[in-house]
């Protein structure tokens, strides 16, 4: 177990070392800045997928399904951040009530 972590760990920071290492041209190419832009929208929507999706290696549709579509409503609607987790949470909530 601690032979993971410790590779995981090297492995982290070699990463980090590899990314502080390009040079400066390739960062300013217009896709790598593009791209850039992109990656945390992608990463944050795979990241809610899974978590509404997954449950250990199955897929499921649950009360996380509607609590995450109720929110996503509340956006189109154009609601405040506070207001759309909320939305999410009590639907969320009721459903799994029923």
């Amino acid at each position: 177990m601690w032979t993971a972590i410790l590779v995981t760990a090297v492995g982290c920071y070699l990463l980090k070392l590899a990314g502080l290492s390009v040079p400066e041209s390739v960062l300013a190419h217009p896709t790598a800045q593009r791209v850039a832009g992109l990656l945390p929208a992608a990463m944050l929507a795979a990241l809610v997928g899974v978590q509404t999706f997954a449950d250990g290696p199955s897929l499921v549709v649950d009360a996380r399904v509607v609590g995450v579509t109720a929110g996503a409503v509340a956006l189109l609607l154009r609601a405040p951040f506070l207001v759309v987790v909320a939305v999410a949470a009590v639907t969320a909530a009721l459903v799994r009530l029923i």
